[in-house]
């Protein structure tokens, strides 16, 4: 071996080399310190999200229900239909209730492809889907649905479970602010639709 020979025990490195040899494993140690820091950090964010907004719709409460309760009028209100009319959608399963199922494939990234399918019905108070986002994970979403004078409360909402994914951690310090605007649009235009 090259350091073994005598030649090279009492060799000593050039000072410039030495201070290139120092920055690197300062930017090394830098990176590596970060990145424990990023890892720590996320260990201690919240493993789950939750999004929830509601609005009170002059209609009855079965009005309501009947919308809800099946994706062959998704649509007419859906905020992400707007975002891309190109969609492609299919449905399967029951008209309504469950087991009713939609499946949607977008190339516009705000939209993208996924399933939702009814898993779980209280007739007039709540509706509960399973979203299926593919390699992006699932959540579950409801709606929830209460009388509230001449009208219902319809509370829309949106709960996931990172399963430990620290990247996904972060991401849901996030969720509120990207999709609670999405869901406040939905339910405008579902108030809008159930009001005229």
């Amino acid at each position: 071996m090259v350091f073994c020979d005598p030649r090279w025990q009492n060799y000593r490195f050039p000072p410039r080399e030495l201070e290139t040899m120092k920055a690197i494993k300062i930017i090394i140690g830098s990176i590596v310190g970060l990145l424990v820091i990023v890892v720590v950090v996320g260990l201690f964010l919240p493993d789950t999200a939750h999004v929830e907004r509601s609005v009170v719709i002059k209609a009855p409460v079965s009005d309501v229900y009947q919308m809800l309760n099946g994706f062959k009028r998704f649509n007419e209100w859906s905020p992400w239909h707007a975002k891309d009319p190109d969609t492609e959608y299919t449905f399967s399963g029951p008209e309504q209730g469950v087991g009713a199922r939609m499946t949607w494939a977008s190339e516009n990234r705000n939209v993208g492809s996924g399933s939702q399918e009814i898993i779980a019905t209280q007739e007039n108070q709540r509706i509960e889907v399973q979203l299926d986002f593919g390699a992006e994970g699932d959540a579950v979403s409801y709606y929830q649905m209460q009388p509230a004078g001449d009208g219902t409360r319809v509370t829309w909402g949106f709960d996931t479970d990172f399963k430990g994914n620290i990247i996904g951690r972060y991401f849901g310090l996030m969720f509120d602010g990207m999709l609670g605007p999405d869901y406040e649009n939905g339910l405008a235009r579902l108030q809008a639709l159930l009001e005229q």
